[in-house]
């Protein structure tokens, strides 16, 4: 995979917690709306984002259209006291579909599903749910939105989007990224290829 250098800084954010993260169900596709935690989350993002850019109205925003990323990006903006729709969706930046097994646990696939479940233990990265995606898949469909930015951004997305731009931008090996833990409603700034989280 080629190598994706950010000419600005790139402030991620993943959305909040639903109630699906708190269950441990896969959500991928599934437009499942954040909890009252996740809407707390939210707004203290917001406060670590005025921290991280004091110029933070002059950032461009960008958000997935996921419902659970929208209410973060919502929230996120009426903390700051900015205008609450001013910002662009973008469909490129939803989640990672899982196919068939969303709305069911890891625990649940390693049950129902054995021989698929090791299959993916052995190359995350790769390996392409039953009517889902891979991470590769994912990187390829993010990548075109890093090359189109002309300033520094925050996006609000999801996980797996997440992970998909460690490995583009090269902070870890796509094998890793694919097992990197992405908390929710915290900061990922990456600038070049050095990650760090606020």
């Amino acid at each position: 995979m080629d190598k994706l250098t950010l000419p600005h800084r790139l402030i991620l954010v993943r959305h909040g917690e639903t109630d699906w993260n708190r269950e441990g169900r896969l959500q991928g596709g599934q437009d499942i709306p954040l909890n009252a935690l996740g809407r707390s989350q939210a707004a203290e993002a917001a406060g670590r984002l005025r921290t991280l850019a004091p110029d933070f109205a002059t950032l461009d925003y960008i958000g997935s259209p996921m419902q659970r990323a929208r209410e973060t990006m919502d929230i996120l903006r009426a903390t700051l006291e900015l205008s609450p729709g001013a910002y662009r969706l973008d469909d490129r930046l939803k989640e990672l579909t899982f196919g068939s097994w969303e709305g069911f646990t890891w625990r649940d696939i390693r049950k129902a599903e054995r021989e698929q479940a090791q299959l993916r233990e052995r190359d995350k990265w790769s390996f392409v749910p039953p009517g889902g995606e891979s991470y590769a898949m994912l990187a390829q469909r993010i990548r075109p939105v890093l090359e189109e930015l002309t300033r520094e951004t925050v996006i609000v997305s999801h996980g797996g989007v997440a992970r998909a731009v460690l490995a583009l931008v090269g902070a870890v090996s796509p094998q890793k990224a694919s097992m990197v833990e992405i908390w929710q409603g915290k900061i990922l700034t990456v600038t070049g290829s050095q990650a760090d989280w606020v």
